[in-house]
């Protein structure tokens, strides 16, 4: 029992997974994680820590990453809808710069695995969600980055319904664009 599909992306590395669910008249019964099925997959990680967080609709997070301390992260919905992004920051990869989007929602029971070295950040389509996600590195808050979310060199085409009012915290609002980010990662090379 709890087996699990993954797809891969056109971003090696990045991957949505779909758990194997058991329904009937009662209800449903899912494994979120088994560490056999994720290893066999592919993703044979240590999680340290696990989060959530609850947003509105219009609120997007990101685009977030650690410095000095990258995390690799698989997210997931609980309840609501998010389309939720991943951007390759590695250097020297093939589709660096490069981003790769997806709908996770509480119907679909989606999960993305995002790898270290990648931006992430979603955006709140339904009126509220939860979400969820395990990491491998502990939350460093002085190690913070972030790209624009806007950044036409990155071009994400987030899902934004006409009419809805994005909603960012003062930090998102202030991240650099990718080509800055690229320039002061040369700098310290």
């Amino acid at each position: 029992m709890g087996k699990i599909t993954v797809e891969t992306c056109h971003i090696e590395g990045l991957k949505v997974i779909t758990p194997a669910v058991f329904g009937d008249e009662r209800g449903y019964f899912m494994e979120t994680y088994n560490y056999n099925d994720y290893k066999a997959a592919g993703i044979d990680m240590e999680f340290v820590q696990d989060n959530q967080s609850s947003s509105r609709k219009g609120v997007l997070r990101g685009l977030h990453f650690q410095i000095n301390y990258p995390q690799d992260k698989l997210v997931r919905v609980v309840s609501g809808e998010v389309f939720d992004v991943a951007v390759d920051l590695r250097e020297g990869s093939p589709t660096y710069g490069q981003w790769y989007g997806v709908l996770l929602s509480a119907e679909n029971k989606k999960q993305f695995f995002i790898p270290k070295n990648f931006a992430h950040g979603f955006v709140v389509l339904s009126d509220s969600a939860e979400f969820a996600y395990k990491c491998t590195d502990f939350y460093h808050p002085n190690d913070e980055g972030g790209l624009a979310y806007n950044d036409p060199d990155i071009g994400v085409e987030w899902p934004i319904p006409e009419g809805m009012e994005l909603i960012l915290s003062d930090k998102d609002q202030k991240w650099g664009s990718f080509k800055e980010y690229t320039a002061n990662r040369s700098k310290k090379d």
